[in-house]
Order: C-alpha cells, then structure tokens, then sequence
C-alpha cells in the first residue's frame, strides 16, 4: 500500500468527485490547535468554553462503566487554573452554520474515521450531534480516531510521514432512517469489481435473501456507472447504501487491505478470487448460525440507538450474560 492510496480515501478528497450520489456532507479544515486539543491527555478532560449560547452540555458526565463521573468542561482548584478550558470561536461558528444547513442535526468524522467508540457518552447513545460541544465530546472521549491522528500510515511502504499536513472535520447529514441492512462493502481488485459484503455482519437479515440478485445488479451497475473511472487507485473498497427506492448512495472509501475490515471475506481469499477471474462474489449472512459478532463499525451504526432498552443494549446485555454463565460453569 502507498502513502497516495490511503490519502484518496480521505473523505476531503473523495467527496467532491461524488457529492451527487453521496450523503449530503459539509467540510472544515480544522486549526492545528484543535488537533492538539484532541491529542492531550496530560490533563484533565476539557470541553471547549462555548462562545454561543446555546444548548450547554452538563458539567460532568457519568460513565457507566466506572465508578466515578468523568470531569468533562472544568478543573477544580489550582488543577482549574492551570488548564484553562479552551476555546474555538471561529470554528465553532462555522459549525454552527453547518449544522444549521444540514437540517440541524449531523454524524462527524475526520479525515478518514469516525468517533464509533464514543457513542456511549452521548445522551442519545448515537453519533448524532446538535453543537460543537457534542462533537468535542465524541472527539475527545475516542480512541479510534488516534488511528487518524498518529497511525494511518503505518502500513505503507513509502511511509515519510506520521500524519497528513492537514486534518478535516466531515459533518454528514443526520438521516433518522437509515437501516444498517442495506449497507455493503465493495471489494475493488485491479478496477474490477470482485466481491461485495454485507456492512453489518452480527445480524441476519431475511430480506437480503430475496434481493441479493437484485441488490447486485444496482451496486454492480452504480460501480461501472459512476466509480470504476473516477476513482483512481486500483485497489480499493468502498461502502454503499441502497435507499428505499434502489439508489445507490457512496458512504465511504478505505484502502485495500491494512485497517480496512474484509468482513465475510478473507484478505488473502480475495486475492484468490481476482486470481481466479470469476464473477463477482456477493456474501451475506445467510442464518442465524453464521452471524459474526464484534463488528459493530459500519456508518449505519452511526445512526442506531445504543442507548438504554435498545435493540443493541438488549443484545450487549444478553452477550454479557452469556459469557457470565459460562465463566461460572467453567468455575465449576
């Protein structure tokens, strides 16, 4: 992999080359102060001070996994005067706007990832955001945007850098209804289509065994329509969403291979496909049986409620339970 293969899947690059069959997105080139805001952890959790009066996050934030609440926009003491809440004015305004244009609610990320590991912090247990405030919070409390931040070329074999130059502030516009089924990875070998997944691979989805057909005749003719001869690389993935009405909508683009997720594939069994020079490969999860837990990354997530009483709260509970009972049976 190349250092200009991974930088074509930023979301700054690609986007303007397929805003008309993409989610609606508005795009900021973010001041290096705020990357270094994110990237200090030598003190205490700090939200920007709000320079608009609008609706302000509470003061501390409860964990739920920990005993302690996590002190999120103050110090206290001598701790408060050292490290002053920072302040963004201008960005903050601009995002403002954004969100404003957007219909008033959006899900964020970076240059290349959004903050999925965060969406417990939220009230809504979601990446839906309303303010700055609320995506400072999501970026702050996420690990997996260190990935953008300091790692995103560690996999290349021209590898000169440790960060781009610039880092970007995607706002996407917030759709309530999206539904994590109809959303696939496109596996690109060569610029030939050789095998599609089902995005979300812990649940099975009755519906896409009777469409599959039909499904792969829409992702395979939006590829040769609108992606094979535009995006350059040779290699590559990209994600997909297919609106109730059959059209189909660009998510996202990833890099072939390195931290890009195969899914229903194997890296090397892809290599074999393109070998082989056969059809196009569309793999769902067909039963119950051969659901696959763990993977919960795919941008529809960005839109599910993980909140109290929800469908992914009850399942993470009854996975919790599960392996309780087995902890117990092997002590024994």
């Amino acid at each position: 992999m190349k250092v200009e293969e991974v930088n074509r899947c930023q979301i700054q690059e690609w986007y303007p080359k397929f805003k008309s069959v993409s989610i609606k997105t508005l795009i900021h080139q973010l001041p290096e102060s705020f990357i270094q805001y994110l990237l200090d952890d030598s003190g205490p959790f700090l939200l920007p001070v709000s320079v608009l009066n609008e609706d302000a996050l509470p003061n501390r934030i409860h964990n739920p996994n920990e005993e302690e609440d996590f002190q999120v926009s103050e110090g206290s003491g001598d701790e408060a005067e050292s490290s002053p809440p920072p302040s963004f004015p201008e960005l903050e305004l601009k995002i403002k706007e954004s969100i404003e244009s957007l219909g008033g609610a959006v899900f964020p990320k970076l240059n290349w990832s959004a903050p999925k590991d965060s969406a417990w912090i939220s009230t809504a247990g979601t990446l839906r955001c309303t303010s700055f405030s609320e995506i400072a919070l999501l970026f702050r409390a996420s690990d997996s945007l260190v990935h953008d931040l300091c790692h995103v070329y560690d996999s290349c074999q021209d590898k000169s850098l440790t960060r781009p130059h610039n880092f970007f502030l995607a706002l996407r516009k917030w759709y309530p209804s999206l539904q994590p089924d109809m959303e696939f990875r496109c596996f690109i070998r060569d610029q030939k289509l050789i095998g599609i997944s089902q995005r979300e691979v812990t649940t099975f989805y009755p519906v896409l065994l009777e469409k599959k057909n039909d499904l792969l005749s829409l992702i395979l003719a939006f590829f040769n329509n609108h992606v094979r001869a535009k995006f350059e690389s040779e290699n590559y993935t990209f994600d997909v969403y297919i609106t109730k009405d059959e059209r189909v909508k660009v998510v996202d683009f990833n890099p072939w291979g390195a931290f890009t997720l195969s899914l229903l594939f194997a890296w090397d069994e892809l290599g074999l496909i393109h070998s082989e020079g056969n059809d196009v490969e569309f793999r769902i999860v067909e039963d119950r049986c051969a659901v696959r837990p763990g993977l919960k990354t795919a941008v529809p997530f960005d839109y599910l409620d993980t909140s109290a009483g929800s469908g992914w709260d009850q399942f993470l509970r009854s996975a919790d339970e599960e392996l309780r009972q087995q902890s117990t049976e092997a002590g024994a």
